[in-house]
């Protein structure tokens, strides 16, 4: 049975999304509501450009608001022009370091790519839309600022919010600059309610007192009220935020990571954390993740070959999917150097240092760690374990004018 009535707040719960809500009933009767009238509710995400990329880590909102448009909603994805310039000091340490403006405008760029991966913009009642609060920031006058807005907000009760509570017990310094991010994250939200009628935000659980922020002051400034819904912080079997992979982030655009990293980056998730990101990384349906998640020890291995699947064809697309799918079947199945991995072009492959070579494929960060791992045999030369660290590589080595590198089970690449 339903726990609410809207489709919208039944699959966040059912899939995992579910957080946090600041009024769990006022908004499923809002999303209920605009359901029943056919009138689209409104609701949006905020990025700050900090990168040219999303990475998996923000996949988990951005999937909400995915299905929020697929219920028959409107979303808005906001970049943070304005925003990035202070910085968001939610579980930060020090200061953002500033960026150009060139940096910004490119990094826009790279953030309007990510969303539209996942997201259907256009001109429709149910298209997504971009905004970049720099637009209604940039001419705005200071005193006026603090004199419409800054009224609204209490130091005593900013002082509780997590992200400056946080860092002053640790005796991390806090700008006033950073203090300020939360009157401007507020702001947006009330802009965004002025312009296109948004009620709702939809955010990581870590931005939870920016998003308050937001819902009182339109309470108090606008005597209307404001929704915010967050997700859980997902973590794997060992407690650690999923996206990273190795040190290193699963970027969203292909330019930042090829589609076959991405695709095995969730071929290799734990065994225990399949069935939570089939519900939160694809769109399948309910009664096929429940197939899937019931199955036991090596036929697990199916169910991450779906997820892999389904996760990169939302991302990179179906041709892309099934081609890191076929490379992945190449190498691990077939014993073969498959056509999507990983490619690095070196001056002469012939007479190279397997250090080197190692090097240059960015599979080590040092010689040292080279050294390392060919003692534990965890380097490999086409399928052999290489035992010699002085070893050079030769024209035996050389096959159609390529040569694959491996580190343990999982990584792959070519030398040509």
């Amino acid at each position: 049975m339903s726990q609410f009535k809207s489709e919208f707040m039944n699959i966040m719960q059912e899939r995992g999304f579910y957080n946090q809500c600041t009024n769990e009933q006022g908004f499923d009767d809002y999303l209920y509501a605009c359901e029943k009238s056919g009138k689209p509710a409104v609701g949006y995400l905020g990025s700050d450009p900090t990168g040219d990329s999303l990475h998996v880590g923000h996949i988990v909102p951005l999937m909400m608001l995915r299905w929020f448009q697929k219920c028959g909603h409107k979303p808005i994805a906001l970049v943070g022009g304005a925003t990035a310039r202070i910085g968001d000091p939610s579980g930060k340490d020090k200061l953002r370091p500033f960026l150009s403006e060139e940096v910004l405008a490119h990094n826009n760029q790279g953030l309007k790519k990510s969303f539209s991966k996942f997201l259907n913009f256009g001109n429709g009642a149910t298209d997504a839309v971009m905004e970049d609060n720099w637009n209604w920031f940039k001419d705005i006058n200071y005193l006026g600022f603090l004199r419409d807005v800054g009224t609204y907000y209490s130091v005593n009760r900013m002082l509780t919010m997590d992200s400056v509570k946080s860092r002053l017990e640790r005796e991390q310094p806090m700008s006033f600059l950073e203090f300020n991010y939360m009157l401007l994250q507020g702001y947006d939200f009330c802009e965004l309610y002025k312009k296109y009628g948004c009620r709702a935000q939809i955010a990581g659980s870590d931005q939870w007192g920016n998003i308050t922020s937001g819902t009182e002051l339109g309470r108090r400034k606008m005597d209307v009220e404001l929704f915010g819904f967050t997700s859980p912080i997902i973590t794997d079997a060992s407690g650690k935020k999923m996206g990273k992979s190795e040190g290193n982030a699963v970027w969203i655009n292909e330019e930042k990571l090829s589609s076959y990293d991405y695709y095995q980056y969730f071929r290799n998730i734990g065994d225990t954390e399949v069935g939570k990101c089939l519900r939160i990384y694809t769109d399948l349906p309910m009664e096929e993740i429940l197939k899937l998640e019931a199955l036991k020890d090596q036929e697990i291995n199916e169910a991450k070959k779906v997820l892999a699947f389904e996760a990169t064809k939302i991302c990179r697309g179906e041709s892309e999917a099934k081609a890191a799918q076929e490379t992945a079947v190449k190498v691990f199945e077939q014993g073969v150097a498959g056509g999507e991995l990983p490619k690095v072009k070196v001056e002469q492959i012939e007479g190279l240092g397997v250090l080197d070579a190692f090097l240059a494929i960015g599979f080590v960060e040092s010689k040292g760690e080279a050294r390392r791992l060919i003692k534990q045999n965890g380097l490999k030369i086409n399928d052999k374990v290489v035992n010699d660290e002085n070893y050079r590589l030769s024209a035996a080595d050389i096959v159609n004018g390529e040569v694959k590198l491996s580190q343990g089970k999982k990584k792959h690449g070519l030398l040509y």
